[in-house]
């Protein structure tokens, strides 16, 4: 059974107004992004971390309905408003990545999008991920983490200890979101390496997909 939450378990209003600017700003770039990380996608899909909602757009007409859950609320009432433009059912829930409000293997795919870098247990997050999807149900991710050489993680790692989530809603930008989902017994699939046009220690991404490993035969 899925753990409670608080309803608000995240707040962070200043980063949020900032972000929901910054994230409309980059969309004619992020945007081809979101079409390939959910190419393809049917069924019943939860999406952790929604943001302000700028994947809704992107779902393919073959999903049946997104949960998308959103912890803060200032973007969760800017996901509602993009949840009603969508072209695809969309059901935005407050909850956290550590403790998803869904019953176990209810999913037939789970999405996670610019959001392993700031939860505060990314461990306990692809757990709950892993929990929430049906055997053999894929993960789609697009996140941001460390890359660049040895002198840009360094001052990534550096970055992650210091100011960098206190300014940025505890984001950290020397996770690596590979590492972390294979370690939570994620089968990974095809992935490819991006780089954004953003300036400083944020534009190493990795797009891909993941699976929940079916039933041993």
């Amino acid at each position: 059974m899925p753990t409670r939450a608080p309803k608000d378990a995240v707040h962070h209003p200043l980063f949020a107004r900032f972000y929901a600017k910054l994230s409309v700003s980059s969309e004619q770039t992020i945007g081809p992004h979101r079409d390939a990380m959910l190419a393809g996608l049917s069924g019943r899909v939860i999406e952790i971390g929604a943001g302000n909602g700028l994947n809704f757009a992107h779902y393919p007409p073959a999903v049946a309905e997104v949960v998308a859950i959103e912890p803060e609320p200032t973007l969760r009432r800017l996901a509602v408003t993009a949840a009603r433009r969508a072209d695809v059912p969309v059901d935005v829930v407050p909850g956290a990545a550590e403790a998803l409000p869904a019953e176990s293997e209810a999913f037939d795919a789970a999405v996670v999008s610019l959001v392993l870098c700031s939860v505060r247990d990314v461990a306990r997050a692809l757990a709950e991920a892993q929990r929430v999807l049906r055997p053999g149900g894929e993960l789609r991710f697009f996140e941001h983490g460390k890359g660049g050489g040895r002198a840009m993680e360094a001052t990534q790692r550096a970055l992650d200890r210091t100011v960098w989530p206190l300014l940025f809603g505890n984001c950290h930008v020397g996770r690596d979101p590979l590492a972390a989902i294979t370690s939570a017994g994620f089968e990974l699939g095809s992935y490819r390496r991006v780089l954004v046009p953003s300036p400083g220690p944020s534009r190493h991404c990795v797009l891909g997909t993941a699976s929940r490993p079916g039933p041993k035969q």
